[in-house]
């Protein structure tokens, strides 16, 4: 008799997110009694602005607790296209937008919506954790491409025109991006687009959940808004986790096509009807009601990576650039491949390293191979300049206490 099988191979063919799992451990540790500095947590240490807070409790209190229509409240879709003409200039109508749980889900939703078994994803490395996992899970292929520091982290023409076959279907682009915090300028994504108008059967996912959190000079350009000839061809996704400190009302959004839409919009009804009714009407009052919030967080993370970056580039065997935007570092310590530990282990790679940071310091890091990046480790600065001075205090000590392995 057969025995039966438990998973599909959609779920034996993905991984559980490396961030999820470094978060997990470190709330494995903490229950032990250790004090851990963590620079795993992707996630504002801000709270919600207060008016986002009261329009939640004043929605519950007026009986907003039904279910939505499936892409979103209309007042909430009207905000988002108000947000989106204001920031880009887009002009999206209510059939070109979706709502959904959060930015990763319209993502996910998107991708399941149109991948077939053999289709092809183009992932520009470094990435975010989730996008080559969401590929395979939608029966796709990623198709990984590496993206050196030398190159800002970033996607060359080039090395995107070699990527493209007659099967890709998607380019993924993340700017500023998850975990480098690079982001491309306006000629780059021109250039970028020229090779895409070369190529009318693929579609580009920009994901833009970073796009407020933002230091350098000019604007922070969409792709569709560069090059409105692609406008019919980008997804753009968003949403209000990061730049309004609301990750756990878990609202995201997607503009595009009308066909997409309604097929992103198709999918989410057989999955959970519709996102929270109270998180629709903070997130409505988080996109038009006052922006102060955002400037002001924004000002504290740029202080965050200025000390940071000096902090981490003062120490021997780690380099890091500083980013355009978000609110990560992506670390080389390719120099420590290879030393001793005080314990006479070898650290034969990032993630042995960060498990070192973890085990004789407690600081936790993401190690960069999770990412696409080995080499590298991840650290967030949306926590405390005190925390944050006090890790690199403790990641200093773990490398000068590392000697160099000797030959046998």
């Amino acid at each position: 008799m057969s025995t039966a099988r438990t998973t599909a191979a959609r779920v034996r063919r993905i991984n559980p997110s490396p961030s999820t799992a470094a978060a997990q451990r470190v709330r494995e540790l903490k229950s032990q009694g250790l004090t851990i500095l963590d620079l795993t947590v992707g996630e504002p240490d801000f709270d919600t602005p207060a008016h986002v807070r009261a329009a939640a409790v004043r929605a519950i209190e007026e009986g907003e607790t039904k279910y939505t229509p499936v892409n979103g409240t209309p007042r909430l879709r009207a905000a988002i296209a108000h947000k989106l003409r204001l920031r880009h200039g887009l002009e999206y109508t209510d059939a070109q937008l979706t709502v959904g749980g959060g930015a990763k889900q319209v993502i996910f939703l998107a991708l399941m919506a149109t991948l077939d078994e053999g289709d092809e994803v183009v992932v520009p490395a470094p990435y975010w954790v989730s996008y080559p996992d969401m590929v395979l899970a939608n029966d796709g292929t990623p198709v990984i491409v590496p993206c050196s520091e030398a190159e800002g982290f970033k996607l060359t023409p080039r090395r995107l025109r070699s990527a493209l076959t007659d099967r890709t279907r998607w380019v993924i682009l993340n700017t500023p991006g998850n975990p480098t915090g690079a982001a491309y300028t306006t000629d780059e994504l021109r250039a970028l687009a020229e090779v895409l108008l070369e190529h009318p059967g693929v579609r580009v996912l920009t994901d833009e959940i970073y796009d407020e959190i933002w230091y350098a000079d000019g604007e922070n350009r969409s792709l569709a808004a560069v090059e409105p000839r692609l406008a019919d061809r980008v997804f753009l996704t968003n949403g209000v986790s990061k730049t309004y400190a609301m990750t756990g009302w878990r609202i995201g959004y997607g503009a595009g096509p009308a066909d997409l839409v309604t097929a992103v919009s198709t999918l989410q009804s057989q999955i959970s009807s519709c996102p929270s009714s109270v998180s629709q009407a903070a997130a409505a009052a988080a996109l038009t009601g006052p922006q102060q919030f955002v400037a002001e967080t924004v000002r504290v993370y740029r202080s965050r990576r200025d000390t940071t970056v000096k902090l981490v580039n003062d120490i021997p065997r780690l380099s890091c650039p500083s980013p355009a935007g978000g609110f990560y570092l992506l670390v080389n310590c390719a120099d420590a491949i290879g030393l001793r530990t005080p314990d006479g282990e070898r650290i034969e790679n990032d993630e042995q390293f960060a498990r070192y940071l973890l085990d004789s310091q407690q600081v936790a890091v993401i190690h960069g191979t999770a990412y696409g990046a080995p080499g590298y480790f991840r650290i967030s600065y949306a926590t405390s300049t005190d925390v944050l001075t006090e890790a690199c205090a403790r990641v200093a000590a773990a490398c000068a206490a590392l000697t160099p392995a000797v030959s046998a």
